[in-house]
């Protein structure tokens, strides 16, 4: 086993702005003050096989689709958007299979992410088939195969990734096999250790029928902040509507923030929603991983010192700008305004 240490020297690097966040397409860069400290994610990288097609699938036979291979994983794409949002230090520790760890290295670098990818002696790397209807709501299904992302262990953890940082963020993800919940566990032990709090995104209402809502709330325990969907807060507290869900939620977690897609988010504590914050408008062409948008803008701007409204307004900015793209990541650094435009237009 081998793993590729990060660059902890927090040099920006050539194509980023002032501040080392990367230069978006088209968008004005936005500074992070000096002083918050680094943000490190602990999650999924993967492979995303993006295919998109009109209307239904026609079982038995050929659907016409447009098909891109692409990066992706929730923790991987909350680094990347987090990156793009401004935080100069953003930290990625994965595991990834060894015919893939290049190419992944070099995609997250390029996005602007400093990554520690453990590469798994066993398993590929983990591989997502999302099938994203081109409706107007350009919905998307996932098959997934999580392959070696969900062996990450408390073996790949050291205390030392937390030098420097000031949030520490958990995918969800993790909680979906044993060694990931022992990471969990160790990881989030080190930051209270450290007073640096920890934020979590359940990742997946789908696996988390299957781990059960009481299990799950007694992984996150000692979670600072959580960031479900709409449909994963309703799922762990069995209430209908979002607001009743998230301030639920709010009375075992410090702060709940809601992501309610095309109607915005909810930023609830105490038991109590404080904030309802509308949606950016956005014209979506793929919804992959647009929650993950949000979550990597709302942890940078809580970086800065903004409050958690605030920090919600810009994770809404983010993820309308994600579904306006195909896959789940931001541009990359250099990526020209050209070559934007032709990658979020492709049909």
């Amino acid at each position: 086993m081998t793993t590729r240490p990060p660059a902890t020297d927090g040099t920006p690097g050539p194509d980023s702005g002032p501040h080392g966040g990367p230069v978006a397409p088209g968008e004005p860069i936005r500074s992070v003050r000096p002083g918050g400290g680094a943000l490190l994610v602990v999650g999924d990288v993967v492979t995303d096989v993006v295919a998109r097609h009109r209307g239904p699938l026609a079982a038995g036979t050929d659907t016409a689709s447009v098909i891109r291979t692409l990066p992706g994983g929730a923790g991987a794409n909350v680094a990347c958007w987090a990156a793009h949002w401004g935080c100069a230090d953003v930290r990625l520790l994965g595991r990834v299979g060894a015919e893939s760890a290049a190419w992944h290295e070099r995609e997250l670098t390029a996005c602007g992410v400093r990554p520690r990818l453990v590469v798994d002696p066993q398993a590929t790397t983990g591989t997502v088939i999302c099938l994203v209807d081109t409706g107007a709501a350009a919905e998307r299904t996932f098959l997934t195969d999580s392959g070696a992302s969900l062996r990450l262990d408390p073996g790949d953890w050291s205390d030392t990734l937390l030098d420097g940082v000031g949030r520490l963020h958990l995918s969800g993800y993790l909680l979906f096999s044993e060694s990931g919940r022992a990471l969990v566990g160790t990881a989030s032990a080190a930051a209270r250790a450290r007073a640096v709090p920890v934020s979590l995104d359940p990742a997946s209402a789908g696996f988390l029928t299957e781990l059960g809502a009481d299990r799950f709330l007694s992984l996150v325990e000692g979670v600072d902040v959580l960031l479900p969907s709409r449909a994963e807060a309703c799922l762990l507290t069995g209430l209908p509507d979002g607001a009743s869900a998230a301030a639920a939620l709010s009375r075992l977690v410090p702060l709940v923030v809601s992501k309610e897609g095309a109607d915005g988010a909810l930023v609830a504590r105490d038991g109590t929603v404080l904030a309802r914050v509308p949606a950016a408008p956005a014209t979506p062409l793929d919804t992959t991983g647009a929650g993950d948008a949000f979550t990597g803008a709302f942890l940078a701007a809580l970086l800065t010192g903004a409050d958690a409204g605030a920090a919600a307004t810009e994770g809404c900015r983010a993820g309308a700008r994600a579904v306006e793209r195909v896959g789940g990541r931001p541009p990359a650094r250099g990526e020209s305004a050209a070559s934007a435009a032709h990658r979020a237009q492709v049909h």
